[in-house]
């Protein structure tokens, strides 16, 4: 260990928006798990269920007691416990979201969040937004040294989801890809689709996010209010794009993107919704489109996608509007909750 001192601060959520900083022992890692000193931990609009002091919307939701959120953090191995073998303390590590049983096949497979036994850090387990996080050793993935910590907390959400979510629809050089929803998630596509060498449309109703999207390379912006199937005709020569990503959950924004595709073109939905009407014949049977889900990425993923956002230089920090102390987590999750911030990280340093 690095401190003498046997408690921490930790963040809470009573309910009805209250935040408070808590006391809490400093975990002790048990067999094969290791202890994190946290130095940087984002903040993800999935957070805010926990937040209003619903049920958190991932996750078995069956615990009990008060969470400390966060399931986006990074930081340096402190203490380790019996039976780590693959890392050591001093190690930088950001940790993977779901802690699954280890032996079923989607845990083998690396989709643990699919295991029918996972837990998710922030919502089930004890989470980043502390000063110290204790978690499995297999849950640990490794930083590169050329990478700083808060690119490594927002790499464990938003790049990575969006980053296999293109892996999947093969997004590469020939493609017109069109991003609907630029928070932090259609950032990360924006940037993602640019660094596989695609050429990118981003849309939004906001003109900040839509400047924000220039700086992350899109090639053109569409603003919502706008005939955004006009727009992208135009700019495609009526052909339609070969690639649509929503990250609004909205439903009209989805079907935008499905008509938005040209014949054999494919689509990913990212972000959440309840319901959805759709026309089969005209917008996937006729066209021959394919559309996936995309939720999450596969921990043995984790190596490329950093490696690529290092070769790629890919401008993560344009991704966080502020950061905040743990101090100041009631403020933090105010201003991001009233849409004040786009991505924001606790940082420690």
């Amino acid at each position: 260990m690095t401190t003498n001192q046997s408690t921490m601060k930790a963040a809470v959520f009573p309910g009805n928006k209250v935040v408070e900083i808590k006391q809490f022992p400093i975990p002790t890692p048990g067999p094969r798990e290791v202890l994190i000193q946290m130095k940087a931990s984002a903040i993800c609009r999935s957070d805010m269920s926990l937040y209003y002091g619903q049920q958190g919307v991932v996750g078995s939701g069956d615990h009990t007691g008060p969470i400390i959120p966060g399931h986006e953090p990074a930081g340096q191995i402190v203490q380790i416990g019996d039976g780590v073998t693959r890392f050591q303390v001093g190690d930088r590590v950001a940790a993977y979201l779901a802690v699954g049983c280890g032996e079923c096949a989607h845990c083998r497979n690396g989709y643990r969040m699919f295991c029918k036994e996972w837990k998710c850090i922030g919502f089930d387990l004890h989470g980043g937004d502390a000063d110290y996080l204790v978690i499995p050793e297999d849950n640990c993935m490794r930083i590169p040294d050329e990478m700083d910590y808060v690119t490594a907390a927002v790499s464990t959400d938003a790049v990575g989801t969006l980053y296999h979510a293109q892996k999947r629809l093969g997004i590469n050089g020939r493609d017109t890809v069109v991003v609907f929803g630029l928070g932090p998630m259609g950032g990360a596509g924006v940037m993602v689709a640019k660094g596989l060498g695609a050429r990118v449309i981003a849309v939004d109703l906001l003109d900040q996010r839509l400047e924000v999207a220039k700086e992350l390379g899109a090639d053109y912006v569409i603003n919502s209010n706008d005939d955004v199937l006009a727009r992208i005709h135009e700019i495609t020569g009526n052909s339609g794009v070969d690639a649509a990503i929503d990250c609004s959950g909205s439903p009209i924004a989805q079907n935008v993107a499905l008509d938005s595709l040209r014949q054999h073109g494919r689509a990913a939905f990212v972000g959440e919704g309840r319901e959805l009407t759709i026309n089969p014949s005209v917008q996937f049977i006729r066209k021959q489109i394919t559309l996936i889900g995309s939720w999450y990425f596969p921990i043995y993923e984790y190596d490329e996608i950093a490696q690529f956002i290092i070769d790629k230089k890919l401008p993560v920090h344009k991704l966080v509007s502020h950061t905040f102390p743990l101090d100041e987590a009631a403020t933090a999750f105010k201003m991001f909750d009233e849409r004040k911030t786009e991505k924001a990280v606790f940082v420690w340093e």
